[in-house]
């Protein structure tokens, strides 16, 4: 467990361990929730991906090309979590 000290001004400096633990980077921001308990959970907040990043993101890496019937069984068979 980490013991941290409080500035004046109410900031705290966490250990180089916890945020590699958390994934922390210098820039990246830091998400806290407030328990009903009076603790806190704290998470890296990654801010939420654009349907705009994934078009394109396959292009070129298959020749083939599926049927929609195939692309409908392959949905299916991974809803049902069939490999």
């Amino acid at each position: 467990m980490a013991i941290l000290t409080v500035t004046a001004r109410g900031q705290v400096t966490f250990r180089k361990d916890v945020l590699n633990h958390l994934g922390i980077r210098p820039g990246d921001k830091i998400e806290v929730d407030k328990l009903p308990d009076g603790r806190v959970g704290l998470r890296a907040a990654r801010p939420a991906a654009k349907i705009e990043a994934f078009f394109g993101l396959l292009a070129g890496k298959s020749h083939k090309v599926a049927t929609i019937e195939e692309i409908n069984e392959a949905a299916a068979a991974g809803w049902a979590g069939e490999p």
